[in-house]
């Protein structure tokens, strides 16, 4: 008979969530390439859609904490993927450059692959739950986080 505190390891929701994002992570570079990580593809997709966004923002709204989107900002200014305009109070314009952009529309059809390919293994119904569930596990434990996320700046709850 085994004590509480003899859980099973994958029966620990932290464990198996830990598991998740090192294959999400393998299945992202192994059809994307080494050359752009998650992360810097969320920062070119958040430029992509909202051009000219504060850098503090941008932060926000990807769920990262302002010295790494600093660090990532430089990196990804220094490869000529985005550029950085400085505006009042020290802030930083961000937008995509031509060459940024064309690196996003080079990764769209490999990421829709990867989608696909990372929840082949569920039918259609289960496909949409796991995402269901997924999204209402992020929201409600987003607080949680190291960088929250926060969508048009808001604070979390």
């Amino acid at each position: 008979m085994r004590t509480p505190l003899e859980l099973d390891l994958y029966e620990q929701p932290g464990h198996l969530i830990r598991r998740a994002q090192q294959i999400a992570v393998a299945m992202f570079a192994e059809a994307i390439g080494r050359d752009v990580t998650p992360v810097q593809y969320a920062v070119l997709r958040m430029l992509q859609e909202r051009p000219g966004i504060d850098q503090v923002t941008l932060a926000r709204e990807v769920a990262l904490d302002n010295s790494t989107t600093a660090d990532l900002a430089a990196r990804l200014e220094t490869k000529g993927w985005i550029l950085r305009e400085v505006l009042p109070r020290r802030q930083r314009a961000l937008s995509l450059t031509p060459e940024g952009q064309a690196v996003l529309d080079r990764l769209v059809p490999a990421l829709h692959a990867m989608n696909t390919q990372m929840l082949a293994g569920l039918d259609a119904a289960e496909r949409a739950e796991f995402m269901r569930l997924l999204g209402k596990f992020v929201q409600l434990n987003n607080a949680q986080s190291r960088a929250p996320h926060r969508p048009g700046g808001v604070d979390p709850g």
